[in-house]
């Protein structure tokens, strides 16, 4: 069952990569949006479900959490999209007890390795897991003020979707392009394609860059979605002061 199940992980993965590359460059609300932003989440979903059975196989916890938080990003990003403004489900009540508790075990995890003068044994650094383990109490935070408020509206349901899909984004290709023994070139190595071609390309700056990739366009969008609301907002009042300036 291993084989199958890495394949499809694979094989979803690249398409995540792909088709979410796609979907940030189309208009926000588009048909082609729409179209591959659904073939994101299907592939993102299928991908970190299929991470999480092979890491509950192999026995890595620390990939079973990299796996549900990949999960539960992308299913409140898509959830929130689906939806209309203020409206919740019973789903959120138990969805932000991932966050809750991923963010604490990460946040518990990095005061260990500090305390510790031993090396880490997942060989990540402390700030990694604080770095982590604040995202996701953000995100329940933002999911427990949901829920209070009975739902999200305008602009800030927009910003939530967007943040989180990009996020979870960033998590497929920062394990994809960061990863152990250049990911990448093992990957072209494996359908038969000559590293030494591709060696001078994916160099270590050029993965980092694309790593990061969804940060730097998560920050755009959500600053222009911002801005632009802003100045929607002003435009129309402009526009009522006006009006009423000529009655």
């Amino acid at each position: 069952m291993r084989t199958p199940i890495l394949v499809l992980h694979i094989c979803a993965g690249m398409l995540a990569m792909l088709s979410g590359a796609v979907a940030v460059s189309f208009r926000k609300g588009s048909h082609r949006h729409v179209v591959t932003g659904k073939i994101f989440v299907f592939s993102m979903l299928t991908m970190a479900a299929g991470g999480i059975y092979l890491a509950i196989l192999k026995h890595e916890p620390d990939n079973v959490g990299g796996g549900l938080i990949t999960f539960y990003l992308t299913l409140t990003a898509w959830l929130t999209a689906r939806r209309m403004d203020g409206q919740t489900s019973k789903l959120d009540w138990a969805a932000v007890l991932i966050p809750l508790a991923m963010g604490s075990l990460l946040w518990v995890g990095g005061l260990e390795k500090i305390r510790s003068h031993a090396p880490p044994e997942d060989g990540d650094p402390a700030g990694l897991n604080f770095f982590m383990g604040s995202v996701l109490l953000l995100a329940a935070a933002g999911d427990v003020r949901m829920l209070v408020r009975r739902g999200v509206l305008g602009t800030k349901r927009i910003s939530r979707h967007l943040w989180r899909m990009c996020f979870a984004w960033f998590i497929a290709t920062a394990s994809f392009f960061l990863g152990g023994d250049n990911r990448p070139l093992r990957l072209l190595s494996a359908v038969g394609l000559r590293q030494q071609v591709f060696r001078t390309l994916l160099r270590a700056d050029v993965l980092f860059f694309l790593a990061i990739l969804p940060l730097l366009l998560l920050i755009f969008w959500f600053i222009r979605v911002r801005f632009a609301n802003a100045f929607k907002t002003r435009a129309l009042g402009a526009i009522s002061s006006s009006s009423f300036s000529a009655h």
